[in-house]
């Protein structure tokens, strides 16, 4: 059975909610992540900012002399990730065969929904109305016979666009004269790669035999395959997250290791609650950092399945205390992985200690309870609704160093 694939990307998502909260915004060119004086990078921005060379992941000092006049916002990831639920729960009615890729992002195999729904081009524009109904932010919808084919459609007429690639055919004509870098999984170094032997187009690939690809290994074969438009990738239905993390940049360099710990206490918090949220816990714990001369480390510590933000904040701080810091820190990160479904940890066992002494037990009984509790606040009201007197201590201390 031929395979219909719709891909759903949303336009300038955080900029777009931004914009929805904040109508004065309109047609303005918005910058969302950091400030200019900060250290940062751009999550996104609206249209009217990549007009002039703004884009995502960019130092925000290079979008500021690129786009001096343009807002600048701190990022609301709350916000953002409710309306991405709004979003994923329209998708979900139309099949349950969806891989999520992001916030803003995600596949749907509407192969066997067609017979219920009609055509691709029904639902795809259905959900277009839906999710402008529901949530107040525009999306782009390709559809395809692959991955690759669907995802290039929804980039083809942004924003608030709509595009058909009908088969390998219609997908190798409209691409042939583009860069390589258009095809799935080619970068940017492994199209400077191409370019030192002579391949800067899709044709330019097309033309090269397979042998005269293999010093690339099976990158060049699958390059060559996606190029042809032979894409047999499947969308995996509710793909789980490898790793869940935070990072903190600081906005000056930290040598004082207490600091950092303090910092590792919110960051811990707010992986346990990303956790949580997913129904995940994980057995390793890694602990990253970034030094001022811009060279990173990370060290990692397994143990039992935890999404317990007191455990997490363990690990990590042991990692922490085993580093001889010599090196001014710029970034510090904390990472969850090797992940489990919360479902899936064993029942646990009173162990002799648990008998002879039950208010131990009790006691965890109480921290897991009280940690719970603030769980269902953050979820019900936000991150910000709540902090322990520790949290809100750390804070006041990193606003004060961070503001001095």
């Amino acid at each position: 059975m031929k395979r219909t694939i719709i891909h759903v990307d949303m336009d300038a998502f955080f900029a777009a909610v931004e914009v929805r909260d904040n109508p004065n915004l309109l047609g303005k060119p918005l910058i969302i992540g950091a400030l200019p004086h900060e250290r940062g990078v751009v999550s996104t921005c609206s249209y009217e900012a990549r007009r002039y060379g703004v884009h995502s992941a960019m130092n925000i000092k290079e979008a500021y002399r690129r786009c001096p006049h343009g807002i600048y916002m701190h990022g609301n990831m709350s916000k953002y990730a409710e309306a991405s639920a709004q979003i994923h729960e329209i998708m979900l009615k139309y099949t349950d065969i969806i891989e999520f890729v992001a916030l803003d992002e995600g596949y749907m195999d509407v192969t066997s929904s067609l017979r219920i729904f009609g055509s691709a081009e029904n639902i795809g524009k259905q959900l277009k109305k839906e999710i402008y109904d529901a949530v107040g932010v525009t999306c782009s919808v390709g559809i395809s016979y692959s991955m690759m084919g669907a995802k290039l459609a929804s980039e083809e007429k942004k924003p608030d666009g709509f595009f058909v690639i009908p088969n390998r055919e219609a997908l190798v004509d409209l691409i042939r004269e583009r860069p390589v870098g258009v095809i799935s999984g080619i970068g940017s170094k492994t199209a400077e790669r191409l370019k030192r032997v002579g391949i800067v187009t899709v044709q330019d690939l097309l033309n090269t035999p397979e042998e005269n690809l293999k010093p690339f290994g099976a990158v060049g074969a699958e390059i060559k395959r996606l190029a042809e438009g032979r894409d047999s990738r499947q969308v995996v239905a509710q793909a789980v997250s490898k790793s869940i993390g935070r990072e903190h940049t600081f906005q000056k360099d930290i040598t004082d290791t207490k600091v950092l710990k303090d910092v590792l206490l919110l960051l811990s918090r707010d992986v346990s609650i990303r956790a949580k949220r997913s129904g995940m816990q994980g057995k390793t714990v890694t602990l990253k950092l970034k030094f001022n001369d811009m060279h990173s480390i990370t060290r990692a510590k397994s143990g039992e399945a935890t999404n317990s933000s007191k455990e997490i904040f363990k690990r990590v701080s042991e990692l922490l205390d085993g580093l001889a810091l010599t090196d001014a820190v710029r970034l510090v990160g904390v990472t969850v992985s090797n992940l489990q479904c919360e479902d899936d940890e064993p029942q646990a066992q009173l162990s002799l200690f648990d008998i002879l002494e039950p208010e131990k037990g009790s006691s965890k009984q109480k921290a897991k309870a009280l940690e719970d509790t603030i769980f269902d606040l953050h979820t019900k009201y936000g991150r910000s609704i709540l902090k322990t007197a520790r949290e809100m201590e750390v804070w006041n201390k990193i606003n004060d160093i961070e503001n001095d």
